[in-house]
């Protein structure tokens, strides 16, 4: 197999969800397979690489412009192209691909995301006809839907709805034009079937390095500076500049966290993740944390009591989920956050969807010992079996050699 990976992002360092989603695949096809990665950047980020040991065949890095120029941001109001899509599409770096494509002469392709589909039709027109493969991280048109049905700014929610039913149109056309699409979980993939039959979806799904988050290897870094002062933590980790996660702690800070504060008064509320909104810094006080960007967060999760994940908006699947299983660290989510990931109520973790539900979940797990270690076992167990990396990555080798075996 000679693959092209496209990236819609640097995949290293490790900052976000979409990231480490494309990191770890791009990396388990390396391993088994001859792999090009294209990633897309701007000019001014960081100049990083991923370890040696990842095995690419070659790095490219495309150069984007500025992301919203005026003329996207007028063409994604009016027209019929989602302003998310156009700001991934530019003529130069199509063309750059097409070159990159014919000189490579690679019989398969893997679109890194939704947002890099817009670059589709330059694979199609490559002289090799090579197979594509489309994995979606989430579905873009329920996120946004989602987004409007919760947002309290009635402007933006006529943009988010208006923004979703293009999406969806945008969704179809995928599922029409591409042969075969990856998503995260069981629930996506009925989700995508429903809207074409006639498509081929497999579950490829998150996933996480067990034995980099085990408990064993978090001991050896727990005692970390920024994190060593916190004996005892409610931990919520995620990029925090993206809508959902401001939404989460927002929420969880205002109608949540003065109640289970007042009960337990020696517990902090920790956000860590990278890049804050300012609505998030707000939160900041003697018992809230901001960290900002972290280097690691392995310490972070081992002086967490629990892991809270209280989503509201949403899709995919959480992979701040999986790291809290693989690191003996008990969970209490809402439904929606625990969503496309195998786990059973008061087996694998808590469930609670509002906040009286938190609260009494939290209290739940704090009152005794044995409850928490139950639920870590039986977490730790199913990550393992399920979802490390090396699992999934075998998983999707594998559908790339039943496509190419087919297309011969």
């Amino acid at each position: 197999m000679k693959l092209l990976y496209l990236a819609p992002h640097k995949i290293w360092p490790l900052t976000s969800g979409n990231r480490l989603r494309n990191y770890h695949l791009a990396r388990q096809l390396a391993a088994r397979g001859s792999v090009t990665l294209v990633e897309m950047c701007y000019a001014s980020e960081q100049a990083s690489r991923p370890p040696d040991d990842c095995r690419f065949e070659q790095i490219i890095s495309l150069d984007k412009c500025v992301g919203y120029t005026a003329g996207k941001l007028f063409r994604g109001m009016l027209g019929p192209t989602p302003l998310t899509l156009l700001n991934y599409f530019e003529p130069r770096l199509a063309s750059q691909l097409a070159i990159i494509l014919e000189r490579g002469q690679f019989n398969a392709v893997h679109l890194g995301g939704f947002h890099v589909s817009t670059y589709l039709s330059v694979g199609e027109a490559a002289s090799m006809r090579p197979t594509i493969l489309a994995d979606w991280h989430n579905i873009e048109s329920e996120l946004m839907k989602r987004y409007s049905e919760n947002t309290r700014n009635w402007p933006r929610r006529l943009i988010a709805t208006r923004t979703a039913t293009l999406l969806e149109r945008s969704e179809l056309r995928l599922l029409e034009r591409c042969r075969t699409h990856t998503v995260a979980s069981e629930r996506e993939r009925k989700k995508l079937l429903s809207r074409n039959p006639s498509a081929t979806v497999r579950v490829i799904p998150n996933g996480v390095d067990a034995r980099y988050f085990s408990p064993a290897e978090i001991a050896k870094v727990r005692w970390n500076a920024g994190a060593s002062a916190l004996n005892r933590s409610l931990l919520f980790v995620g990029s925090m500049d993206y809508h959902a996660n401001i939404d989460a702690v927002s929420w969880f800070a205002r109608d949540v966290w003065p109640e289970i504060a007042r009960k337990h008064s020696d517990l902090k509320f920790v956000i860590a993740g990278r890049d804050p909104a300012p609505e998030v810094q707000k939160l900041a006080s003697d018992r809230i944390l901001v960290t900002g960007t972290i280097e690691d967060v392995r310490p972070y999760y081992g002086t967490a009591q629990a892991v809270i994940v209280p989503l509201r908006v949403g899709s995919g699947t959480r992979l701040k989920i999986l790291e809290a299983m693989a690191a003996g660290v008990p969970i209490v989510s809402t439904r929606l956050g625990a969503e496309g990931i195998d786990v059973t109520d008061n087996v694998h973790l808590l469930i609670a969807d509002n906040g009286a539900e938190l609260i009494s979940a939290i209290n739940y797990l704090f009152s005794s010992l044995e409850i928490r270690s139950r639920l870590v076992q039986a977490a730790r167990d199913q990550v393992i079996n399920l979802y490390d990396w090396s699992v999934v990555g075998k998983d999707l080798f594998s559908i790339y050699v039943d496509l190419l075996s087919k297309s011969r």
